[in-house]
């Protein structure tokens, strides 16, 4: 009798080159903790996972009470990591941040007591809250990861991230962040309102509470140096060619569109490639497709680019712009 238990080449399971199994389970148990508490959101916390596995800042915007702050807590208590949450305000001093250089009595020397930066996930709540002298604190530390005082310089632990929140431009007593700042976050992630249905289960979880949400009940699910193999891990996501074509050829637009004043950087094109790596491999992927780069280009561009004043008095925003673009970019075959 004729054997015919021979697999057909389109029956074959597809294998990637890259074991992404642990990362799977370790976003899984992620998005599993942050469920313990948060209702909905899915984009942002898919978002954050994603800026967290590319080795990238983000930035969250939204109005007060949509959970931004307790989202960031919770995503840092999943982590067996060093957490520190700073709040800005507007008579917060750079030294506050970094810490400061102190005479020690006791063996007669200057000596340096690091701030509240030196940490491995850094909350920073409503970042736009202090002015740009405040802000620029930031600058050495989230491109290089180390602080320089002095003439001393003080390397950050590995990993080390930036998440800040702030409140949209147009409320009272912010102060608008430097472009530089800016082109240093990944990710600018716009947190909107719930749905009816999302609030409804808000209302529903508040009345049975009777208190506060419980963010104790999360648990540490993944350890420092988890996270750090899955960051290399990401790096080994394949980039063809004709993807890095089609990212430069996006970002490319940015600067060459009559709607767009200034467009986005160099900067913003690696930053879209790693975010897409990271993205793709969420996805159980260990190469990337044009789809996973287009889910990350709005998020990952839509802080670089600044809109003509023209545009800006027509309502018209960068997230339009930027998926306008995005269609008429051919996608690679």
């Amino acid at each position: 009798m004729e054997d015919t238990s021979t697999n057909s080449p389109n029956e074959e399971t597809f294998k990637n080159r890259i074991d992404l199994t642990e990362l799977d389970k370790m976003v899984d148990r992620i998005r599993a903790e942050i469920r313990k508490v948060i209702i909905g959101q899915n984009e942002f916390i898919d978002l954050l996972i994603c800026g967290l596995l590319a080795n990238g800042h983000v930035l969250v915007e939204g109005v007060p009470g949509v959970a931004k702050t307790l989202t960031v807590r919770i995503l840092a208590k999943t982590i067996d990591t060093e957490f520190s949450r700073i709040q800005f305000t507007p008579d917060l001093m750079p030294a506050d941040i970094i810490g400061t250089t102190i005479f020690n009595s006791k063996n007669s020397d200057f000596e340096f007591k690091k701030g509240p930066i030196f940490s491995n996930l850094v909350l920073i709540d409503e970042i736009n809250r202090s002015p740009a002298k405040t802000q620029s604190a930031l600058f050495e530390v989230m491109q290089e990861q180390q602080i320089t005082v002095d003439g001393h310089t003080y390397p950050m632990d590995d990993p080390f991230m930036v998440i800040a929140t702030q409140n949209p431009i147009e409320h009272e007593g912010t102060y608008r962040l430097p472009e530089a700042q800016l082109d240093r976050f990944l990710f600018k992630i716009d947190v909107g309102y719930p749905s009816v249905e999302d609030e409804v289960a808000i209302l529903n979880g508040s009345y049975r509470r009777k208190a506060a949400p419980d963010t104790q009940q999360i648990e540490a699910v993944i350890t420092s140096n988890e996270l750090t193999q899955q960051r290399r891990r990401v790096q080994e996501v394949h980039v063809e060619k004709e993807i890095m074509g089609y990212i430069a050829q996006l970002v490319h637009e940015t600067r060459n569109s009559a709607s767009i004043l200034i467009g986005a950087s160099p900067r913003a094109s690696v930053y879209v490639m790693k975010a897409a790596q990271a993205w793709a491999a969420m996805q159980g992927r260990d190469f990337i497709t044009p789809q996973d780069v287009k889910e990350v280009f709005v998020p990952a561009l839509r802080h670089r680019i600044s809109l003509t004043p023209e545009k800006e008095m027509e309502g018209i925003t960068p997230d339009t712009v930027l998926k306008q673009l995005a269609n008429k970019v051919e996608v690679p075959r």
